[in-house]
């Protein structure tokens, strides 16, 4: 039970084919390809902007 070869693979995909269509298939790796790239964005988006440092905050100043 150690080794999966091509044709185990094989048998897989074709089963996922028959139950669940093609459509189908393509449907739910285009939501996966878009989820992908709105993390990539997030992500980039994150580290574009740097943490403001809120300077209004007057209670560490001495007089």
């Amino acid at each position: 039970m150690g080794n999966v070869g091509i044709w185990q693979i094989l048998v897989i995909v074709a089963l996922l084919v028959i139950l669940f269509g093609r459509g189908k298939i393509s449907e739910l790796m285009g939501d996966v390809a878009k989820g992908i790239k709105s993390f990539k964005k997030g992500m980039s988006d994150d580290v574009d902007k740097p943490a403001s440092i809120d300077k209004s905050d007057d209670t560490n100043q001495k007089n």
